[in-house]
């Protein structure tokens, strides 16, 4: 039976026209439910462009470019609501702020939501996860669980003091024999991939030993990128087999190599860390298959953001002569030429951090550039954020540090682009020209996200600046660079259009021709001993 035929007589639009009327009507009414607030005091709603659903659809379609358009293009709301199926998530775009919400950490918590994302990215088993949920945010005085004593280990060990500096010159010193190993090659290298075999191979070694997975069976480094590739899907975990296959594959290679590492001892050889967490998660009752899977996020986090990180900052310097030679500069001038004592030159992973303010600032701007991060928190009670925003039980906050790092009333106007020179005071002339400089710390503490903030600041921040300080410092004495197909190197944009789990990859290939500088500290450079 038609509408036409159920419709009263006075009703003047045929079927498909009420029809469409109703679906308008519907719209409209979904799109202002969309909009309310669940109190007057919430920050500002942003309704969705699709009822309901629009937010997630865009999150999963445009990932974090999407949270990014919106704060650029609602640059006055510090703070907003994005309203999603059954919940809330709240953007924060303001340092102040960010800062609010780091002090909250008691209310406003990353701990909650760590098992459910090691859960899934991992494929943690349940008893695994039994075991991870007890004790997660406990109190001073309070029974401690995994999550709490494995977090205060990492941030303990990886603070100032002399394992970080043991550490760091492990890992120095293994970069600099694989990058020695390096020939110059008439072939066409895609930088990245360059980059990252030589961190992938050298991180593995220094924290795992020379008998570590990869070393055993270099086909498990191609897994790796492909896990790491495939992390958002993974996240979904909607039939991860199937919808995040390569990444699925690539997680349990590894995850089965890590097992037989973990059975034969190999550990054991390993870093003093690995072996510290590999103990505290027995000690809390975990399987060893599960311990293996555990292994797989700390090998991640040391190897994706230095790899990244580094490549960002070769190719700003590489594509830039003038940079390249002040940093070039500034390294050498810290470089001490060997001695009668053994021959070889001495490098202090300090005096890169301290002496050498270019490459500081370069390596800086670059972690501006690439990284659109989330801090995220959940809120485990009504809260009244800097006594003026409530928050909503259950929901999520987020810190947006792609909106804050690309916020012209902080940066400057030239924000989107690449200038290391905000991060220098400069005297007597252009530091780049022979002046004097030095850091640039005037900005908001909270508006640096790369490495998060309060509570859940990175733990590996000191050692992954001396890392990657190293690694430049090596490659700029040793290598000269050149686009493979002449002119002069481009710098790609980077793809924001995934998930923002770490400083985000570039768009396309950089190639480049490699070849070896064969100047005395060059030469000198190939064997340099690391010192505190």
């Amino acid at each position: 039976m038609a509408f036409s035929d159920l419709a009263p007589e006075w009703w003047p639009f045929s079927g498909g026209a009420t029809a469409l009327i109703g679906i308008i009507t519907l719209y409209f009414i979904a799109h202002q439910l969309s909009s309310r607030k669940i109190d007057p005091r919430e920050p500002p709603v942003i309704a969705p462009a699709i009822p309901v659903v629009g937010h997630v659809l865009g999150m999963a379609l445009l990932g974090g470019r999407y949270i990014k358009n919106l704060g650029i293009r609602n640059r006055n709301l510090p703070v907003f609501t994005l309203p999603v199926p059954g919940s809330r998530i709240y953007i924060v775009a303001d340092p102040s702020l960010a800062a609010a919400v780091q002090r909250a950490s008691r209310v406003l918590s990353f701990t909650p939501i760590i098992p459910e994302v090691t859960e899934r990215v991992l494929g943690l088993d349940a008893a695994t996860m039994e075991i991870t949920r007890k004790n997660l945010d406990p109190a001073p005085g309070e029974e401690r669980g995994f999550l709490a004593d494995i977090q205060d280990m990492v941030y303990q060990w990886l603070g100032p003091g002399d394992y970080l500096t043991e550490l760091s010159l492990d890992a120095a010193t293994e970069m600099r024999d694989e990058i020695a190993a390096c020939a110059s090659s008439s072939k066409s290298t895609d930088l990245l991939s360059w980059v990252r075999h030589l961190v992938t191979v050298s991180t593995a070694k220094y924290l795992y030993g020379p008998q570590n997975p990869i070393a055993v069976n270099p086909a498990l480094e191609s897994a790796f990128w492909d896990f790491d590739h495939g992390l958002g899907s993974l996240l979904m975990n909607v039939f991860p087999s199937v919808t995040a296959k390569k990444a699925y594959q690539g997680r349990e290679k590894l995850s089965a190599a890590l097992h037989t590492y973990l059975l034969q001892g190999l550990h054991k050889t390993g870093s003093k860390i690995v072996q510290k967490r590999v103990d505290i998660a027995l000690e809390h009752g975990w399987a060893l298959p599960a311990v293996a899977r555990e292994e797989l996020s700390f090998l991640f986090a040391g190897i994706v953001n230095a790899t990244t990180s580094t490549f960002w900052i070769l190719v700003h310097l590489y594509a830039d002569p003038a940079l390249l030679d002040a940093v070039r500069k500034e390294i050498e001038a810290v470089f001490e030429r060997p001695g009668a004592e053994n021959g070889k030159g001495k490098l202090r992973v300090a005096d890169l951090k301290d002496n050498c303010p270019v490459l500081v600032a370069v390596y800086r701007e670059c972690l501006r550039l690439g990284s659109d991060t989330y801090s995220t928190r959940l809120v485990k009670e009504d809260h009244l954020l800097a006594n003026q925003y409530f928050l909503k039980k259950n929901a999520v906050v987020q810190i947006a540090g792609g909106v804050i790092h690309a916020d012209s009333r902080i940066w400057g106007d030239d924000v989107e682009e690449f200038n290391p020179k905000r991060f220098l005071d400069r005297q007597e002339g252009d530091a780049g020209a022979g002046g004097k400089a030095k850091q640039n710390n005037s900005f908001h503490p909270a508006a640096f996200r790369a490495f998060g903030g309060g509570k859940t600041l990175c733990p590996g921040r000191h050692f992954a600046m001396n890392e990657i300080l190293a690694f430049v410092a090596l490659v700029v004495l040793q290598f000269d660079m050149k686009p493979a197909r002449g002119g002069k190197i481009e710098v790609p944009r980077k793809n924001d259009s995934v998930l923002p789990v770490h400083i985000l990859e570039p768009i396309r290939p950089v190639e480049v021709l490699i070849s070896r500088r064969e100047d005395e500290i060059a030469r000198n450079a190939r064997n340099v001993e690391f010192i505190v």
